[in-house]
């Protein structure tokens, strides 16, 4: 059996459990598997004295076998807010210690990083000082946040020319990854998992009846559901679906997910007069998400910029298309009318797609066919086979 060390900032633990769970859910589908043996070192920064949001996030550094995955969860310093420069020698300085305790008891053939910045210098540093294979992947906000600022970038160019090889979670990624400077040869396309089991379709009004009960949220026959998902930032860009609605009669739309635009967009809609109409679900469990992804008519994001969301092909397997801009991966995943509409980033584009939608009334098995081809499964055993050519 061979043995990865994967160094992932982006992990859930018990004070963030939805933080990173796509990651969770790739490397336990590489473990159980059985032919890689996976380690994952997820380092938790938080600040010398943690105080306010950082002290249960402190609490979370636990460690222990997670999915068939052995994690470790050491703490490095971080300082809010300015920090970003220093956060890969931080982590180094960290790990270091611990990732070479675990190479002298039992050797690793490969070291992982599962975010380009600050992962991939960190998981460099590391992979240089065992002697060990390096590769990195590229989820989409490390590529087009990251990349634009040139300390994070000249150290991103260093890992990629140091790593034997590189992934990225779509064509478009990897061409955005190309124009960094980064060796194109290097990059193999990794798409996305999905549990198959979990996102299905689960029949509309069944699910609208599971709104009712889960988050008190009734609907009348007639009327539409729309959903977003995902951070609540500026780049996600919730306030355009927000500013269709009034262009949309008789159309409801749901939030799920938290962050720092909450207050913003209650304050949009509080403006606009909606407020019997936008509600705000907060952070969802996989286990609730296909209920709302299933109830819906539409899931809306109109994104600035994306890799290949993960909930994307969520909200397809369940039944429901998408109406969301041309960022990251779209083309590739939208390769049919029943998958959605590719839009622009207005309201009135958002309103137009939503409304050519539900004039097509397109069959949920139909929208769900789209992602046939997406299973943690599959995405294990292209990862295996990727890294299997790593070691040779």
């Amino acid at each position: 059996m061979s043995r990865v060390l994967s160094i992932a900032t982006l992990y859930p633990n018990t004070h963030l459990p939805r933080f990173g769970t796509f990651v969770a859910r790739q490397m336990e589908a590489l473990a159980v598997r059985g032919d890689w043996s996976v380690t994952v070192i997820n380092p938790i920064g938080v600040p010398p004295i943690p105080m306010g949001r950082y002290k249960p996030l402190a609490a979370a550094a636990a460690s222990g076998e997670e999915g068939g995955v052995e994690v470790h969860r050491p703490r490095f310093n971080l300082i809010p807010g300015v920090g970003g420069a220093f956060n890969p020698a931080l982590i180094v300085r960290a790990v270091m210690p611990m990732a070479r305790r675990l190479h002298e008891a039992e050797p690793f053939d490969l070291v992982d990083a599962q975010f380009f910045y600050p992962d991939g210098p960190a998981a460099a540093d590391i992979a240089k000082e065992l002697g060990l294979p390096l590769s990195i992947k590229a989820r989409g906000a490390d590529i087009q946040h990251w990349g634009q600022k040139s300390y994070a970038l000249a150290k991103m160019r260093a890992a990629s020319k140091q790593a034997a090889g590189l992934l990225a979670v779509s064509e478009a990624l990897k061409r955005d990854m190309a124009k960094l400077g980064m060796p194109e040869d290097k990059i193999t396309v990794h798409y996305t998992g999905l549990d198959r089991e979990l996102f299905r379709p689960r029949g509309k009004a069944e699910s609208r009846r599971a709104l009712v009960e889960e988050f008190g949220i009734v609907l009348r026959d007639e009327e539409c559901l729309l959903a977003t998902v995902g951070a609540l930032i500026p780049r996600k860009g919730q306030d355009f679906v927000v500013d269709s609605l009034p262009l949309l009669p008789d159309t409801h739309l749901v939030l799920v997910g938290i962050g720092p635009d909450r207050a913003a967009l209650a304050a949009q809609v509080q403006e606009l007069g909606l407020e019997q109409r936008v509600h705000f679900l907060g952070s969802l469990d996989h286990g609730s998400l296909p209920t709302v992804l299933s109830a819906a008519d539409a899931v809306v994001m109109p994104s600035s910029s994306e890799g290949l969301a993960n909930a994307w092909v969520e909200a397809l397997a369940c039944g429901t298309p998408l109406i969301i801009t041309d960022a990251g991966g779209a083309k590739e995943l939208l390769t049919a009318p029943q998958a959605g509409r590719i839009v622009a980033r207005d309201a009135r584009a958002i309103a137009a797609g939503v409304q050519d939608l539900l004039e097509a009334s397109y069959d949920q098995a139909e929208v769900a066919n789209t992602v046939a081809q997406f299973s943690w499964d599959a995405n294990a055993a292209a990862l295996a086979s990727y890294y299997a050519k790593l070691i040779v």
